[in-house]
Order: structure tokens, then C-alpha cells, then sequence
């Protein structure tokens, strides 16, 4: 089930299922309410989320009334994530999933959000978003790429091929707008050659293995995992997430894999990456790739998850369509 594409008048509900709106700075806040409504759109605000408590998020009630709220709103078009966390996977016991599957509409976040990306789509089928927080509208530079995926995904509902970034940032931006690091970026890594074309499942890994042995599990069979994870982890620690995922009972339908750019503080490199790819049968006849632009550094694109892509990793050519 695909929610209508978003267009210009429509109303974007921002809510914090994770944490709160308040950590986000207040000029932070009014660049991203500005930049979505030089796209047409309408911001609001769900009544709670600005509440905010020892754990800078909120009670489970208040975030969920307040998602409730923006999904029976006719007039709400899209729900967008104030920021991550570490706390989303709370609200899933306590979801209305026919009031979601009666009204579908976009909702988009990435980071903790993936627990509640894929626990809706596992249980209504209704596509879901990862993608830019509303946080992440407040960004002044280097956002480019990251607004062009997310009209292209959420606005122009069109099949797009995902070209690599020209250059990417792994800085605390929301720290210091005005000193930005930026390095080219190499694009794709082919770490396993072949082609696949299945659905989208995934997200952030740590996030996404929380709903192992839950009834919030999408099914792998016939996926494209796309998967990243932060500055947190590290070679050892995203081996055994990756071999846990892989351990799902329908895992052997998987059918590629795309890892999504690594932070530097990961201690991460294509080589290590190629060895824990290596030591993954389960993985020996799919494509796999890595350094896409999605997770934990900036730029990212814009994916639907539940919706199709298409993967064809060569030795000359990655490339990676959303169909």
C-alpha cells in the first residue's frame, strides 16, 4: 500500500515518537520549518512534542497520542520524525495499526525511527520512509543532495536511479553550521558482484534487530536489506549484528544487501567490510555494496521501505534504482 505523494499545500505534521523536539536549537528549527515551506508545504506541530523529561524524550501516552492524532487528521498529508533517539521501539505495542492502515499517508525518519518504519509496514503493509528528520531540514549547508532524494521519493513518486553524492560530511553540523568539513566521495563499493530486485527492509541495524522474534519483523524473504549503523559501532560489534539479522529464519531469501556510508569514529574500512562480508555464506550469491548515502553522515537519500528496488553490483558499475 503506497501513500499519496506529497504536493505543494500539504500539511507536514512533525512529531517525537523518539526524542524530543526541544533538543533541537531554536534557529535550527526555524530553518527547517522554513525550508519545508519554500517546497509548499505546511507545518505543524504535534501538541507534545515538545514535552521532554530526564531521558530528553518523552511519556509513551503523550508520543503516542500524538501520532494517533497526525494519522487521523484528514488534513495532516505527511508525518515527519523531529529527530531519533533511542526509545521509538516503546510505542509499538501500543499503535493503532487499523486507525495507520485506514488512513496511509508518508511518514519518514531515519535512526531510531526504523523500529517504527518497519513495524508499520510488517503490519499494515503500508509503505513507510527513511529519510531526513525534520531536524535535518535544519541543516544549511551541504544539504542539497538530501532534499533533491527526498522530492524525488516522497514528491515526484517516479522511478529514480540513487547516484552517489559528489562529497559527504561526517561532522556535528548542528554544532558549528558555519565550519563544515567535506570529502569527495568515491561512490559505490562492489563488495559482492551479481544483481537483485526485491523489496526494501532496514534502516539503522541495531535499531531494526530489536524487532527480532516480535510480530513487528518484516519478512526478509524477497528483501533488499539497506542497512547502516552510527558512530557506536564498530567492525566487531556490526559482524555480530549482521550475522544476528542473518540468523532470521527467512533470511535465505534475501536477495542484496546495501550498506550505507560508515562514520569515521566506526574504525571501519573496505577492507575489514570485505572480511566480514566473507565470513557470511548467506551472502556469497547476492550483490553487495557499501558507502551509500544513507545513515549517519550527510548527505542521505530518501528510500521506501516495503517499496522495490534494483541492484546491479560489476566490476565497472554499481547501480541502484528505486523502482
Amino acid at each position: 500500500m503506497k501513500p499519496t505523494s506529497l504536493q505543494h499545500g500539504d500539511e507536514i505534521r512533525v512529531i517525537a515518537p523518539s526524542k524530543s523536539l526541544a533538543i533541537i536549537e531554536k534557529d535550527a528549527r526555524e530553518i527547517a520549518a522554513k525550508r519545508l515551506e519554500m517546497l509548499g508545504f505546511r507545518v505543524s506541530f504535534g501538541r507534545r512534542a515538545e514535552e521532554r523529561d530526564e531521558f530528553d524524550s518523552s511519556s509513551v501516552e503523550a508520543r503516542l497520542a500524538d501520532l494517533h492524532e497526525a494519522f487521523h487528521d484528514p488534513n495532516v498529508k505527511g508525518v515527519l520524525a523531529a529527530t531519533g533517539g533511542f526509545n521509538a521501539n516503546q510505542l509499538l505495542a501500543g499503535l493503532d495499526y487499523k486507525l495507520i492502515q485506514q488512513n496511509p499517508k508518508i511518514f519518514c525518519g531515519y535512526s531510531d525511527i526504523t523500529a517504527l518504519a518497519n513495524a508499520i509496514y510488517a503490519k499494515t503493509g503500508l509503505i513507510t520512509y527513511s529519510g531526513p528528520n525534520f531536524s535535518s531540514f535544519g541543516m544549511m549547508n551541504g544539504f542539497e543532495y538530501t532534499l533533491e532524494h527526498f522530492q524525488k521519493c516522497l514528491m515526484d513518486g517516479l522511478p529514480f536511479e540513487l547516484s552517489p553524492s559528489s562529497e559527504w560530511s561526517d561532522d556535528s553540523w548542528y554544532r558549528d553550521q558555519q565550519n563544515r568539513r567535506f570529502f569527495p566521495n568515491g561512490g559505490y563499493e562492489a563488495i559482492r558482484y551479481g544483481s537483485g530486485a526485491g523489496r526494501i527492509v532496514g534502516g539503522n541495524l541495531c535499531t531494526l534487530n530489536l524487532l527480532q522474534g516480535t510480530p513487528y519483523m518484516p519478512s526478509l524473504d524477497g528483501a533488499i536489506l539497506f542497512l547502516e549503523d552510527d558512530h557506536e559501532v564498530t567492525p566487531e560489534t556490526f559482524d555480530r549484528d549482521l550475522q544476528s539479522l542473518l540468523h532470521v529464519p527467512d533470511s535465505n531469501g534475501i536477495r542484496g544487501l546495501v550498506i550505507g556510508r560508515f562514520q569515521r569514529a566506526s574504525g571501519m574500512t573496505v577492507e575489514k567490510l570485505q572480511t566480514i562480508i566473507a565470513s557470511k555464506p548467506e551472502l556469497n550469491h547476492i550483490p553487495v555494496i557499501a558507502n551509500a548515502d544513507f545513515g549517519h553522515t550527510t548527505p542521505i537519500f530518501t528510500f521506501p521501505i516495503g517499496g522495490y528496488a534494483r541492484l546491479e553490483a560489476a566490476p565497472e558499475r554499481v547501480q541502484l534504482w528505486i523502482e
